[in-house]
């Protein structure tokens, strides 16, 4: 009935009156996503009468009402059909100032018009197939990365660039040939750091470093959501971006590295939104090329080796333990390096451990890069080591047993899922510089095993990749609870770490047993 009426005055009606109609069925549909089939060939016509409104000459307030219902139409992919013509896409490229030949966005009253047309091509394109084959013989791509460029600067018109972006996402998403286009024809990955450093307002200090200011406001709620649709659409655009063949990408790189850094080190309106921006950014993090996450990491700064230096010469000369605690505490210090970065990861990581759900979606991408980045960099292994895997001093209860990230880890080692109980395993054995005895120390021998035999170690020994030497870390108190002779190594194992017959297994304990009752 409620678009019969509407299909009725937006036929025959003036301006005034197609605008008060379609603004109540909006306000009456808002919040719906699921239609009548019977109505269809209702909204199907509904659709048709809003498309040769907009191609009149009407006010603005009406063309927004046309637009909100058009909008609510589109979730309906059954409609999309008929409707999505290259005239129409045409209508609404041209109200949301998607046309090359629109040079600027001046006129604030047509804001409105602008966000909701690209509103409903976003239902559009991401509901109608028809509508993605004409994204691309109409170059929406490129037309998006114009309007982006007309509105990088300007914070007051954050809306048309969320969902600017939105859209960009979408066909990225859709489209694979789209990702290359933004990549290298419409130099879409600078372009969409360059919205990120907008939205953050970064003040770079350095190349790769820009000022935090941990007491300053937290992101607007505008700010955060364009933001997260930058990080989304960048995820698209660098997806399979392992590979650095050129300085340029090299340094391009290693700016939306830095930025990302910086991302990680502000909040949002609220701890959801804080969590949903950290989160994307992780994801962005993992298509960085490995060499070039050294930027999470820098120096310290004049100013925070001056308060670290303060701050000690505040505590007297014989309270050294205490000293090196406050300087790990205060700026995340390791190395002369601030690890501020580092350490929100390893927060967001240990929060998603305690969610204790959605471990693949949310838990693996974190847990990789933290990998990753360990495996390449020596600083960030240390640093992540000390924390993961401090000094052993509980040596009497089980490795699996306890609230720290050592056991929340182990725990998660013999996990039902393969993907997540293999990506667990493979970060601590990097912590361990894969080496099997520093792993069994801290996992124990059970829940490594499943590594271990993957690898062929399950005798020992240690990975492929050379790692720096370090000291002796063992704890008298591991050192005490430590068998005086060499861990037991299971019976009936070849060195690849397959099993052998059990009669092999039986002539090998004989040859030991023979061996260890010689008294020479």
């Amino acid at each position: 009935m409620d678009e019969e009426r509407a299909l009725y005055i937006v036929r025959a009606g003036e301006a005034g009156a197609i605008e008060r109609v379609l603004r109540d069925y909006s306000d009456k549909h808002r919040a719906t996503f699921k239609f009548e089939p019977t109505d269809e060939d209702k909204r199907k016509k509904l659709c048709e009468g809003i498309f040769k409104v907009l191609v009149k000459d009407v006010p603005t307030t009406c063309q927004v009402s046309c637009l909100e219902v058009l909008r609510i139409l589109s979730r309906d992919k059954k409609i999309l059909v008929p409707v999505t013509t290259k005239e129409n896409m045409q209508i609404l490229l041209r109200l949301a100032k998607l046309n090359e030949l629109d040079d600027s966005l001046e006129k604030v009253s047509e804001f409105p018009v602008i966000v909701e047309s690209l509103k409903c091509l976003c239902n559009i394109v991401f509901n109608s197939q028809m509508a993605q084959q004409l994204s691309l013989e109409l170059n929406l791509a490129a037309k998006l990365c114009n309007l982006l460029r007309k509105c990088k600067d300007r914070k007051f018109i954050n809306d048309i660039k969320c969902f600017d972006l939105r859209l960009l996402f979408v066909l990225s998403l859709l489209h694979t040939d789209i990702r290359s286009q933004l990549r290298y024809e419409l130099q879409g990955l600078p372009l969409l750091t360059q919205i990120l450093e907008s939205a953050f307002s970064i003040k770079w200090t350095d190349e790769y470093e820009s000022a935090i200011d941990h007491n300053g406001p937290p992101l607007s709620p505008q700010e955060t959501d364009c933001a997260i649709e930058a990080l989304k659409a960048l995820f698209n655009v660098t997806v399979d971006s392992w590979k650095v063949h050129k300085e340029s990408d090299s340094h391009q790189f290693r700016v939306m590295a830095a930025v990302l850094r910086h991302c990680l080190l502000i909040v949002g309106p609220t701890e959801d939104k804080t969590e949903e921006l950290h989160s994307n950014a992780v994801n962005l993090l993992s298509n960085v090329p490995v060499s070039c996450l050294d930027v999470l990491i820098c120096p310290l700064t004049h100013e925070e080796t001056t308060h670290e230096a303060t701050t000690l010469d505040e505590l007297p000369s014989d309270k050294t333990a205490e000293k090196e605690t406050v300087l790990k505490n205060n700026t995340m210090v390791y190395n002369g390096m601030n690890m501020e970065a580092i350490h929100v990861l390893l927060n967001f990581m240990e929060k998603r451990i305690d969610k204790g759900s959605s471990y693949r979606e949310g838990l693996t991408p974190v847990l990789s890069l933290l990998t990753e980045c360990s495996r390449a960099h020596r600083n960030i292994r240390k640093y992540l080591k000390d924390q993961v895997l401090p000094p052993l001093r509980d040596v009497t209860n089980r490795p699996e047993v306890g609230s720290t990230v050592r056991n929340k880890l182990v725990r998660l080692m013999t996990h039902v899922d393969l993907g997540v109980k293999q990506i667990a395993a493979e970060f601590l054995f990097v912590l361990c510089k894969e080496r099997v005895d520093s792993l069994l120390k801290y996992t124990g021998y059970g829940n490594a095993a499943g590594l271990l035999a993957a690898r062929g170690l399950l005798t020992g020994g240690r990975g492929d990749n050379w790692y720096s030497e370090d000291e002796d870390t063992d704890t008298e108190e591991y050192k005490n609870a430590k068998p005086k002779e060499e861990l037991l190594k299971p019976m009936g194992l070849k060195p690849d770490g397959t099993i052998t017959p059990l009669e092999e297994a039986l002539s090998q304990y004989s040859v030991i047993e023979e061996t260890s009752s010689d008294t020479d």
